[in-house]
């Protein structure tokens, strides 16, 4: 059942004939100057910054809180040799984060080490045992955290009581206590008034690093495009500059293991864009934090030996080829234990790969419409990853509940990480459950997704394309833009995909064609193929294929103006998953016609009063007489001259024999006897009928077994043969007949 996400709305805010005057001579046509103005640009010199950003409009790295303190702390560390620790994250953010304080540190002269956790050893954030390695060990006498740090108050307190300086730069959120650190590099801090809060890890970074070195390092701005993309923070102000450049160095990198990445996802490098960035680079950094040691990242993103970068981008691609496995598999299990009739799901299991547990719990939430947790239970110990709707704050429900439930737990609005006791778990999904019914949150309420305008396939070509990605880099802050269409017919539907996952549909308005894919709705081929009145929210995409360049539509979102008619008689898989058999109990807007019985009243008593939002037709039928037929004149006349050259005849054992004899279908056969007998031709007692001479010329029409079996031919004809349109209006149409 094709069934949308969200709740469209149509921006319809129209800008002025001077805004298109402004535009048009920045080169911009007014399609695009139009989703620009709806962005929020309107005036010239909005407009001219958006379109034409420049390093220049980068912000002073010395506004941030403790800037100076720390760079005249690296570079007294730098004079006297001492040996500097760089603390990262194991995600993309934390890898690019990591790799941009190494190089610049280098370029300095430093003597550096790159530290990124473990996730699943060393945890998240600032760990004291890791600390205590490098003091002791490696004489570490100065610690930089990159992307992290903020939250790590006891591990760098045991630092700076070791006479181990701290320098903390970080964008997550500020916790109430703050650590004590060296210095601490924030854009969100307090006693600084930086002009930009959203900075990622590698912005913050990027910033030390353009501090340390007195200039704007643009050799680096690739890694803090890849970072700032994986982190999803907003693509506006400096960030957008930032990426913009960043994405252009991208197409050019010396960086060799950057090379091998893109070589090995196999990526056009003419099609470089921050797409490439979200769906490519950054699945693969993240995929080897998921699943193993991080560190070879920042050998592959600052090394320079070629055979190694093959090496490591081999490895980290096959990691990522791995955790797409582990996802759909525990995504499939997931599922399965999905109770809708709860308001919120709490799934775990022995077995899960901890390392992709929020992946999935964001797929199941998309799926679902709810707060979702998905735990790996381990030891006596649940742990994993919360992912939640906009209208249920994860972090608020939980949060009052810390000490009892869990022992550890963090995370924000619409995501959080945890452990608990196994033992505690009921009580997790109790307390959640409640926390939604408390405050009268309705999860059918959907979230919201802002079209830009209504889309026109005959109006659509590659230059349109081209003027919409003069917007680009598209993210947070500045989506891509999407578009509505309606009145499309689907010319194709097929599955493409590892398993089918996807699904690829070629669909027109008037004369113009073009693809369509929608991402995990391979299993939705049938509906896509046969929907009626399908409307769609998509964005534009360029496909590059073989040397051809062509205009490809991505799928948003779907819905169904009015009740969808699903015909699957054709099919031999399995049925639609979820979906319940119609019976008279069945409590569901969908629902699948699978046995047809053989009174249509039966079948017309099931929808009686009822609304179905979708009906797939299976209709089997047991006993196919719509094949038969209800016997013609002759196959009746053979049957009686037959029966007629025996005194006796034994219908129990000799039946199979006399319809190969008289080449009539079994069920046929039986229902002629049943009809000879109605009308007194034969009579049968114990099974053995008798062929009654004397009996009365009558018409076989007469019998009432013979006019049933008409009707039930044409009724099963119908279900067998008939359009689903025609079996949904018999259904409904006799049903209103019967009331008046």
């Amino acid at each position: 059942m094709i069934t949308s996400k969200f709740n469209w709305k149509i921006n319809q805010e129209k800008p002025d004939d001077g805004f298109f005057e402004r535009t048009e001579k920045a080169g911009l046509h007014a399609a695009a100057a139009k989703i620009l103005y709806k962005r929020g640009i309107k005036t010239s010199k909005d407009v001219e910054a958006f379109l034409n950003p420049q390093l220049s409009m980068l912000h002073d790295p010395f506004l941030l809180n403790d800037m100076q303190k720390a760079v005249d702390r690296i570079r007294r560390a730098i004079e006297n040799e001492e040996h500097i620790l760089i603390y990262g994250d194991y995600d993309a953010d934390g890898m690019t984060s990591g790799a941009i304080a190494k190089e610049a540190l280098e370029i300095l002269g430093a003597q550096v080490s790159v530290y990124l956790p473990n996730r699943f050893t060393d945890g998240y954030g600032p760990n004291q045992s890791i600390y205590q390695y490098f003091i002791e060990q490696q004489h570490v006498s100065l610690i930089i955290t990159v992307d992290n740090g903020v939250a790590g108050k006891e591990a760098i307190a045991y630092a700076q009581k070791e006479g181990v300086d701290v320098i903390v730069t970080d964008h997550h959120s500020m916790p109430a206590e703050l650590p004590q650190a060296y210095a601490l590099i924030h854009p969100e801090h307090p006693k600084a008034s930086y002009p930009f809060p959203f900075l990622a890890g590698c912005g913050v970074a990027f910033k030390l690093a353009c501090a340390l070195l007195e200039s704007v390092p643009t050799e680096m701005l690739d890694l803090v495009a890849i970072g700032t993309i994986a982190d999803m923070v907003s693509l506006t102000d400096e960030n957008r500059v930032m990426v913009k450049f960043g994405l252009e160095i991208l197409k050019q990198t010396e960086r060799i293991g950057l090379q091998e990445l893109l070589e090995a996802a196999g990526v056009d490098w003419d099609s470089i864009d921050e797409e490439t960035i979200a769906f490519k680079l950054a699945p693969q950094l993240n995929a080897l934090g998921r699943l193993d040691d991080p560190n070879p990242a920042i050998e592959l993103l600052t090394g320079f030996d070629d055979e190694e970068a093959h090496k490591i981008a081999a490895m980290i691609n096959e990691k990522n080829e791995e955790r797409k496995v582990i996802v759909q598999t525990i995504f499939d299990e997931a599922m399965a234990m999905v109770d809708l009739e709860k308001p919120a799901q709490v799934l775990a299991k022995e077995g899960w790969h901890a390392g992709v547990l929020g992946i999935v719990a964001g797929r199941i939430m998309e799926e679902v419409c709810q707060p979702v947790i998905v735990l790996n239970i381990e030891n006596g110990l649940a742990k994993g990853s919360a992912r939640s709707p906009e209208s249920v704050n994860i972090f608020e429900a939980l949060n009052e509940h810390r000490e009892e439930l869990f022992t550890a737990f963090g995370g924000h609005a619409g995501a959080a990480g945890m452990t608990l006791k196994t033992e505690k778990l009921a009580e997790l999904s109790s307390i959640l459950d409640h926390y939604v019914q408390a405050h009268g949150i309705d999860l059918s309420q959907k979230p919201t997704l802002v079209m830009d305008e209504e889309l026109f396939l005959p109006e659509l070509n590659l230059d349109r394309l081209k003027d919409l990605e003069k917007l680009s880099p598209f993210g947070m802050d500045n989506k891509k833009p999407v578009f509505f269409l309606k009145n499309v017919t689907v010319k194709q539907a097929r599955t493409m995909g590892q398993n089918g996952a996807h699904l690829k549909l070629k669909i027109a308005q008037e004369k113009a064609e073009f693809d369509l894919l929608a991402f995990h709705k391979g299993s939705l081929a049938a509906e896509f193929q046969q929907a009626q009145h399908l409307e769609l929210a998509v964005t534009l995409s360029v496909n590059r294929w073989n040397g051809n360049t062509s205009l490809q539509l991505i799928l948003i979102d779907a819905r169904v103006e009015g009740i969808q008619l699903i015909d699957i008689r054709a099919r031999s898989s399995s049925l639609p998953e979820g979906v319940p058999l119609l019976s008279a109990e069945t409590d569901s807007k969908a629902v699948i016609l699978s046995e047809i019985p053989e009174q249509a009243e039966e079948l017309l008593a099931l929808f009686k009063n009822r609304d179905f939002e979708a009906i797939y037709f299976k209709n089997t039928i047991k006993n196919q007489y719509y094949l038969t037929g209800y016997g013609t004149h002759e196959q009746f006349a053979k049957l009686y001259k037959t029966v007629c050259q025996y005194p006796q005849f034994d219908v129990r054992y000799k039946l199979k024999e006399l319809s190969q004899y008289l080449q009539i279908p079994e069920i046929l056969l039986i229902k002629m006897i049943q009809i000879f007998d109605e009308l007194n031709f034969v009579s049968i007692e114990d099974g053995v009928m008798t062929v009654n001479k004397a009996a009365k010329k009558r018409d076989i029409s007469e019998s009432h077994i013979y006019q049933d079996l008409k009707k039930l031919v044409k009724f099963q004809e119908l279900m067998a043969l008939g359009t689903p349109q025609e079996i949904y209006h018999f259904l409904t149409d006799q049903g209103d007949r019967k009331k008046h």
